[in-house]
């Protein structure tokens, strides 16, 4: 998948291996770390309904109320009924640093 400039994103890789060069770890390493904080946030939201990840955001459990949609083939008005859902709120600092304000 390319994005805007046309560069490739990092893969899962190319992440892992770039945390292993960078502090010197084996790539099982730093996979088991990555699969460690997963199943932290994992916990957390379940437990409190929200994980903070310092310097980038926080995972957040979110109630959608139901209600009103249309099938787009038929046009027909539906039911959608309500769900939790889990959004990622990006810290403010984050943001500023990826889209400096103008």
């Amino acid at each position: 998948m390319a994005t805007k400039a046309g560069k490739k994103r990092m893969t899962q890789s190319e992440v892992l291996n770039h945390f292993a060069d960078k502090f010197g770890m084996k790539r099982s390493q730093v996979r088991e770390l990555f699969d460690e904080l997963a199943n932290l946030a994992s916990n957390e939201v379940k437990g409190n309904g929200e994980f903070v990840l310092p310097g980038f955001g926080k995972l957040v459990l979110s109630e959608r109320k139901a209600r009103e949609g249309r099938n787009p083939q038929t046009g027909e008005t539906i039911q959608i009924p309500a769900k939790t859902t889990l959004k990622f709120r990006v810290s403010k600092a984050m943001k500023d640093t990826v889209v400096p304000k103008k």
